[in-house]
């Protein structure tokens, strides 16, 4: 069975947090919904839960409108030209220019996570 998250766990995920109250932005999410055709949430008792296709798709959305600075219509083009196609190069490099920012954000949890565990050692070593 697939894991879903629910619209405010992905809102944290996606850092969507209003700065102030530290509550998650939803709003934001439920805006891009309605933009964007791709992204089409389980809905169940009401409640909006995102598979882990649907999560890279609004991960991608979120990189084109925030760290491109891109318009809505710029990035539903991205979308639309099939963002995999080798055949245009501006996508690919988009494309690429994603994989390489979420890479280092996970290389950068993971050596994090190795500098806690140096710092404070295994838990429960005997």
């Amino acid at each position: 069975m697939e894991k879903l998250i629910n619209i405010s766990q992905l809102s944290k995920l996606l850092n969507l947090v209003n700065s102030k109250t530290k509550k998650p932005s939803n709003y934001i999410l439920r805006y891009w919904e309605k933009e964007f055709t791709q992204i089409k949430p389980n809905i169940i008792r009401n409640r909006r839960y995102y598979s882990e296709k649907q999560i890279n798709t609004i991960k991608l959305i979120k990189f084109l409108l925030k760290d491109k600075g891109m318009s809505i219509n710029g990035a539903k083009n991205v979308l639309k030209s099939r963002i995999n196609s080798l055949d245009d190069y501006n996508s690919y490099s988009l494309q690429a220019e994603y994989y390489k920012k979420n890479f280092k954000s996970k290389s950068k949890k993971i050596l994090d996570k190795i500098k806690e565990i140096k710092k404070y050692g295994k838990k429960n070593s005997y």
